[in-house]
């Protein structure tokens, strides 16, 4: 009886790791940027009554970290395999960074919505800002993939 080793699978290349880093500052920038100057002042318009909505605290600024950790991995993860899937093309790029958006902000924004948490005010003006983020964050996939391809880590 022979026994089969199991191969593990390849390490992701150089222009992956490239891509993750490029979209982490790309991402958090982007979301203290769309959340200081859009979401929280709109949150705290529409929302007079509670008292400190949309805060910045140490532990609101931490559960902020595990959000953009988890988003940086999706928005670079998720393009990368479409891409390399149906081929490295604009088209595609877009259609992944959107694919990524509708699956975490417009259910998100749909669930604060649904339980009075948000406004079609504060979500007309956080959707497009996220989805721009997005596609910006798939399209710096493709380019990295497309400039390191064949590139060893």
């Amino acid at each position: 009886m022979t026994v089969s080793a199991v191969t593990p699978p390849p390490a992701m290349p150089k222009g992956f790791w490239i891509a993750l880093a490029i979209n982490a500052l790309w991402i958090n920038v982007s979301e203290v940027f769309r959340y200081f100057v859009f979401v929280m002042p709109q949150m705290r318009a529409d929302f007079p009554e509670l008292a400190d909505v949309a805060p910045m605290t140490l532990g609101v600024f931490a559960i902020w970290g595990v959000w953009d950790t988890i988003l940086v991995a999706a928005a670079t993860v998720i393009p990368w395999f479409a891409l390399e899937r149906f081929g490295p093309t604009v088209r595609n790029a877009v259609l992944a960074g959107t694919g990524v958006w509708l699956t975490v902000f417009c259910l998100l924004w749909i669930g604060l919505y649904n339980m009075g948490l948000a406004t079609l005010t504060v979500m007309a003006m956080a959707l497009p800002l996220a989805w721009l983020e997005m596609a910006i964050a798939a399209l710096i996939v493709r380019w990295s993939q497309r400039r390191y391809a064949g590139a060893a880590v």
